[in-house]
């Protein structure tokens, strides 16, 4: 397995765009079933992200049109997997999302990614499904979340790919997907919220892998879900909600990444809405 923490600079980003559907009936996979979801707020949201990862962090950036067939198409991370120079296209758990892979799979094809396909019902990957957001790289392994959107056989094809990196599974309950909860914060540091099912979550990580993490618990769960990017210049970034929407983590995450500033160029911005 590998022993190197393989984090190269990131140079693109590929989003898409909110769709006019986005918010009419959405099912957030948890169990409450449909919720409704605030169209405006998601595009400034959007916005906001797009600027900070061209002008901040100096990402090329390419946007994806949003397709109002496929009201889910902005969660483009569920799609693909991409490590190093492959990219393996995923299948949505919903049916009914599993074309929003075709654009996504000509963004990879023009970046001259490997591409790895999942398959379909009757393929070798039958049965498999895998979503992005249940797929955790800490740059030395994968830890991949067992939900009600990805199951062991997703977990499998992704090990057949990525076969230089462990892949464990850990299980995810209640709807939720392993990244809403758990995300990485640096290198070689994992940012969980405090709740019960995250906890069990990383005390199964912790028996899994062989390799040492710094953990930063955070007491909400929204804030645990950020974005780590090693930029094209020498800082890194840390993409995280603003304090006004996770108070209670603010003086933890500034007082741990304070300590850890100097070891990591780390700088913390935030988007707002």
């Amino acid at each position: 397995m590998a022993n190197m923490c393989p984090y190269g600079r990131f140079t693109h980003a590929v989003v898409r765009g909110i769709p006019e559907t986005f918010g009419k009936t959405a099912g957030d996979g948890r169990e409450n079933g449909e919720v409704t979801l605030d169209q405006a707020k998601a595009q400034r949201q959007f916005g906001c992200l797009t600027g900070a990862l061209r002008q901040k962090v100096g990402l090329q950036l390419i946007e994806i049109p949003p397709d109002p067939e496929l009201p889910e198409s902005w969660r483009i991370e569920d799609v693909a997997v991409i490590q190093g120079d492959t990219a393996l296209i995923t299948r949505p758990f919903k049916q009914q999302r599993r074309s929003e892979v075709d654009a996504v799979r000509r963004v990879m094809s023009e970046l001259n990614l490997t591409i790895v396909e999942m398959g379909d019902e009757q393929g070798d990957s039958g049965g498999a499904t895998l979503e992005g957001s249940d797929v955790l790289f800490t740059g030395r392994e994968f830890f991949v979340g067992i939900s009600s959107h990805t199951n062991r056989r997703g977990a499998e094809v992704l090990a057949d790919t990525f076969r230089d990196f462990a892949v464990s599974t850990v299980p995810v309950c209640g709807g939720a997907r392993l990244k809403d909860f758990c995300s990485m914060g640096g290198p070689d540091t994992i940012i969980i919220s405090n709740s019960d099912g995250a906890k069990k979550t990383l005390r199964m990580m912790e028996q899994l892998t062989d390799h040492h993490y710094e953990v930063l618990t955070v007491p909400e769960e929204s804030a645990a879900n950020c974005i780590y990017i090693k930029g094209p210049s020498k800082r890194d970034f840390l993409l995280h909600r603003p304090a006004e929407e996770c108070p209670d983590s603010v003086s933890v995450s500034t007082f741990f990444f304070y300590k850890e500033r100097e070891k990591h160029l780390f700088f913390v911005f935030q988007y707002k809405q």
